[in-house]
């Protein structure tokens, strides 16, 4: 198998002779730590079944800034390294339910949306060639019939009513061992889930109804530091500061004081590393949901002032999630640069890494063409690029320069796998 990786990877148009090179640098020399240290935390707390990681890289920096523990877009990666994904799933099934001849998908419950739907097809096929039998489950309530949709991959999904027998849940007679949930929940956690004896692979406390931005990339803190010490780095190079907001009301103005106050507080902390480091750019944060995905409820903020200036149709914007969940809680992230373009048009790029397990199996670079370096890419306009890895991210190139394509790949899965680590440790607290 021949693969032109060089095609396939953006420019970094930041110099690259900056902290990024020396972070790229730095984890190869201390590859055999590195990977010694993660085995022994998967050892202690074992990884989620799955999961995506969004990352920036600013070249003086390279940091997560979201981490999904019920990923979509599984079609958007590369179809050749479907058989690290295949491998994975054997091994994170087999650690669950080591019988398991069946496995039930449980998706999102929007069946409109085609891209997804493309998503849970490609998951599907993977489970099917892991080697169990896969039937789709439908959390939609008022569904009582089994609803078959034709795909424009030419793919068909067939979704099915699910029913609950005691504390087991089967269609019809079909009785799986373990339930992949794709759902994240936003909406809530639904009862039928409850209390069943088959594992669900992640657990229904990984859900956005539960689960919280400011408290994974709190633990994450924790895990960086630990890293950090392992090989002697600045923490700040892969962790974003934060603050979070546990009361605001855009509509109604509530709030304001706080937010702007932990705005201010962030671009503070930001301003001192910017000039330790000679970071030559004015700061920025981002101010989110602190629960959900999908890209909604978010902006981004160079200034207090501005959550005071937000106009009628921002406020709105701001003011509810997926599923129409109102925003109560706001997550004050620092904005972390993407300086990585793809094309000739330049287009704004940022790397998503998944996992399945412990093991990085893929990934694609998230492009828009419209929007900046400092914004949210994960809107209206985007597509995406696959990664195309010539070997696994666990397997840098140290005879290649610290920015090869092998070796940014493998800060990539470094930086991806601690922030895999936070959510494990999320999920077993």
């Amino acid at each position: 198998m021949s693969i032109n990786t060089q095609s396939n990877v953006p420019h970094l148009t930041t110099a690259l002779t900056g902290p990024l090179l020396e972070i790229e640098s730095h984890f190869l020399e201390h590859q055999a730590k590195i990977e010694s240290w993660l085995r022994a935390q998967w050892h202690k707390t074992p990884a989620p079944f799955y999961a995506s990681v969004d990352l920036r890289n600013a070249g003086f920096k390279l940091a997560p800034v979201d981490t999904n523990l019920f990923p979509a877009g599984f079609n958007n990666l590369n179809p050749a390294f479907m058989p690290l994904c295949i491998t994975a799933i054997q091994a994170a099934v087999e650690r669950v339910c080591p019988e398991a001849a069946g496995l039930m998908l449980l998706p999102e419950r929007h069946t409109r949306n085609l891209f997804y739907l493309e998503s849970v097809a490609t998951l599907r096929d993977v489970l099917q060639s892991a080697g169990f039998v896969i039937r789709i489950g439908s959390l939609i309530e008022e569904q009582s019939e089994a609803m078959e949709m034709d795909l424009p991959s030419g793919r068909k999904l067939l979704l099915e009513p699910i029913e609950r027998d005691g504390d087991v849940i089967r269609i019809n007679d079909f009785e799986p061992c373990s339930i992949v949930l794709n759902n994240d929940l936003s909406g809530g956690q639904p009862a039928i889930l409850e209390n069943i004896k088959q594992p669900l692979l992640p657990p229904l406390k990984a859900g956005w109804h539960q689960r919280l931005k400011s408290q994974h990339f709190a633990e994450y803190r924790k895990v960086v530091k630990e890293f950090a010490e392992q090989i002697d780095i600045d923490p700040w190079l892969i962790d974003p500061v934060f603050r979070q907001c546990g009361e605001i009301n855009f509509k109604k103005k509530e709030g304001e004081d706080c937010l702007a106050r932990n705005v201010e507080n962030c671009l503070s902390e930001i301003q001192k590393k910017y000039d330790e480091y000679g970071v030559d750019k004015r700061p920025f944060v981002i101010v989110k949901a602190d629960a959900g995905t999908y890209g909604m409820g978010i902006m981004t903020v160079h200034d207090p002032d501005e959550i005071y200036e937000l106009n009628r149709k921002q406020r709105t914007r701001m003011s509810s999630t997926k599923e129409g969940q109102v925003i109560s809680k706001v997550i004050v992230q620092e904005g972390v640069y993407t300086f990585e373009t793809w094309g000739a048009t330049n287009a704004v790029a940022e790397p998503v890494v998944y996992m399945i397990d412990h093991f990085v199996v893929g990934g694609f670079y998230r492009v828009h063409t419209q929007r900046g370096p400092n914004e949210n890419l994960n809107a209206p306009g985007m597509h995406f690029e696959p990664l195309a890895f010539a070997q696994p991210l666990n397997t840098p190139d140290a005879s290649q320069d610290p920015d090869a394509c092998p070796n940014r790949f493998y800060a990539y899965g470094v930086v991806a796998r601690l922030a895999l680590l936070a959510a494990a440790r999320e999920i077993a607290s």
